[in-house]
């Protein structure tokens, strides 16, 4: 009962969302301790006692040279010095530190299976890329809200699910996550024909007409990432699913990097069969 000229009709696929990795790299610190080019703390040296050279029961003190009176804040700034370096040293040996848990960039996955008769959620993805600003932090918090709001708006369409949580030591391990995890997504489709990414927009006029094969799913890929350690439930049910799409739409915008979301099929008339589903989004179970 499988139409193999069906197949090509699910390759198209939308996405939209975008990435401001530079601008969110905000946390990383640097610490500097003045130097001896040019300070009053130039040089300094510590009185010594020792013998009198021509016998005799005294003592002597040895030259003092450069002492001045910001000697004791000198010493002050070369103890916090050490105690940052050595802090910093301890927190990467712990992953519970404060220090180091706004320095980490969580990545995060939810992936939804939905029944395709849930095409006004379609609808709703296509307004969205349509209309969103997605050059801006609040343009992806936007297209995040937006997108978890529609899922919400219809569980009955939804059938199964998957979330995956990657907590990454800096941002760039972060961005790199990210994109590997965005091109597996869009890997599955063979053209991307509605798309709205940092607000450059694109669009194909191209269109398949499926042959009446009644069995079709969408699926829709979240991929989120933000500054600090953030959570998602592993999707064993509705409720799971549900808790994990609020925790997604309350991310601050101030803590969002990226955002991508992508959903296939995009264009109303192609088809994602049950085989392509299976084959493709293995990891998703059912709820």
């Amino acid at each position: 009962m499988y139409d193999p000229n069906n197949a090509a009709l699910a390759a198209s696929g939308g996405r939209m969302g975008g990435r401001s990795f530079s601008s969110g790299s905000s946390s990383s610190r640097s610490y500097s301790v003045p130097g001896n080019g040019g300070s009053r703390f130039s040089s300094y040296s510590v009185p010594y006692y020792a013998p009198a050279p021509f016998g005799g029961g005294g003592f002597y003190m040895g030259p003092a040279v450069g002492v001045g009176a910001g000697s004791s804040l000198f010493f002050i700034l070369v103890g916090f010095a050490a105690f940052v370096l050595v802090s910093g040293f301890l927190s990467d040996r712990s992953e519970s530190s404060v220090l180091t848990a706004t320095e980490k960039t969580t990545v995060l996955k939810l992936q939804v299976g939905l029944l395709g008769m849930g095409r006004s959620l379609r609808k709703d993805l296509n307004r969205i890329a349509k209309v969103a600003d997605t050059s801006t932090s609040e343009g992806l918090s936007f297209v995040l809200t937006e997108t978890t709001l529609a899922l919400l708006r219809h569980p009955d369409y939804c059938i199964s699910g998957y979330s995956s949580v990657d907590v990454k030591r800096s941002v760039d391990d972060g961005e790199r996550r990210f994109n590997q995890l965005s091109i597996e997504e869009r890997g599955k489709f063979d053209e991307e024909t509605l798309v709205n990414v940092n607000n450059i927009k694109r669009q194909s006029t191209s269109s398949q007409k499926a042959s009446g094969f009644s069995n079709e799913y969408i699926v829709i890929t979240i991929l989120v990432a933000a500054e600090g350690v953030h959570k998602l439930p592993p999707i064993n049910g509705s409720g799971d699913l549900k808790e994990a799409l609020q925790k997604l739409a309350s991310i601050p915008s101030s803590k969002i990097m990226a955002v991508e979301v992508l959903w296939t099929p995009q264009n109303e008339d192609d088809i994602l069969s049950e085989r392509e589903l299976l084959e493709d989004y293995p990891l998703l179970r059912p709820l």
